[in-house]
């Protein structure tokens, strides 16, 4: 019993010290923009897109950021960013018309690679497993789901037939563009509102999350070789920790709920590694060092999105008033 108690107080010590070694540190604030779209090419180069069709770029680690407005896109709203290198870059515009778009040159030009004017389009989100194949998703048009995918890096999109159909008040969060997982073998992706539910292997799952209200569901997927984090909430309710989070076993389809939720609604998780993740949401940030088990607070300030870098441990996150921020491990 005396070894038990002293296992239990080495791992509890190490678990708060685990917790509190955890910073967020702004790096960038003050521009009038809301990021939703943020890509970690690299520990050096970080891309974000917003709102008044403004997209930011580092190249020096976070130190500093470029920041550009879009010719002609001064009004609209960019949810997704995905990006290659420092010079190229791909950004959806949500709606009115729906629509792509990609630079070559670091973002001094543009070019729309894809327009679809259809009434009640609306892009929620990209996803590329290499520089050439990706995807995007969009909300229901006639309670289908959109879809449509590029294998040049981008510069030709082509819209899927055949898509599964969604419920009635069933749709897709733009909240931080990661509902959809794009890996080489797996497509994921995740609704809310109304009904909330995983989309796998061509298959429908019911997720155990809020549901219900059209601020309720599943907002963010990531995955981990075979496990999937997932996170929303109600927004409406943004300090609300009920059924706010989910993970998955991919192989044996099996849903639990954490032990310690997230402290608030969740608009964005990622997995750091097998074991760590970080998830943010309008009312701060959380970390999780037991693969989603349990979450302890780590910052009180809001941020919509959080992504890790696809080549190193960086780990970065956005949100409104152009505030962009670094996690330091």
């Amino acid at each position: 019993m005396k070894y038990c108690r002293i296992l239990f107080v080495f791992l509890f010590t190490n678990s708060l010290q685990f917790a509190f070694a955890q910073k967020i540190e702004i790096v960038n604030s003050g521009t009038k923009t809301s990021i939703r779209g943020l890509c970690v090419v690299s520990d050096k180069i970080i891309w974000a897109s917003g709102s008044n069709g403004m997209v930011a770029k580092s190249t020096d680690g976070g130190n500093n950021f470029s920041w550009m407005q879009v010719p002609n896109f001064e009004k609209r709203d960019f949810r997704d960013i995905e990006a290659f290198d420092s010079n190229t870059a791909i950004i959806i515009a949500i709606a009115e018309p729906a629509q792509i778009l990609k630079t070559v040159d670091g973002g001094k030009h543009w070019n729309i690679v894809f327009t679809d004017s259809t009434k009640g389009m609306f892009l929620d989100a990209m996803s590329f497993y290499n520089n050439k194949n990706g995807i995007v998703i969009g909300d229901p048009i006639n309670n289908k789901t959109f879809i449509a995918t590029t294998r040049d890096g981008g510069n030709n999109w082509i819209k899927k037939d055949s898509t599964p159909t969604l419920t009635e008040g069933e749709a897709f969060f733009a909240s931080s563009g990661s509902n959809i997982v794009y890996q080489k073998k797996k497509m994921l992706f995740v609704s809310g509102g109304k009904k909330s539910n995983l989309y796998y292997n061509n298959k429908k799952y019911e997720l155990p999350i809020v549901q219900g209200l059209e601020s309720t569901g599943a907002n963010s997927i990531d995955v981990f070789n075979n496990k999937a984090i997932i996170v929303g909430g109600d927004f409406s309710k943004d300090s609300s920790t009920t059924n706010n989070c989910v993970l998955v076993d991919l192989k044996k389809m099996i849903f639990t709920q954490p032990k310690t939720s997230p402290t608030g609604y969740r608009s964005s998780v990622v997995y750091i590694n097998q074991n760590i993740a970080i998830a943010c949401g309008l009312n701060g940030v959380d970390i999780s060092n037991d693969a989603g088990l349990n979450w302890q607070k780590i910052s009180n300030d809001g941020f919509h999105v959080v992504k890790k870098s696809k080549k190193s441990k960086a780990v970065f996150l956005a949100g409104s008033k152009g505030r962009i921020a670094k996690l330091i491990l």
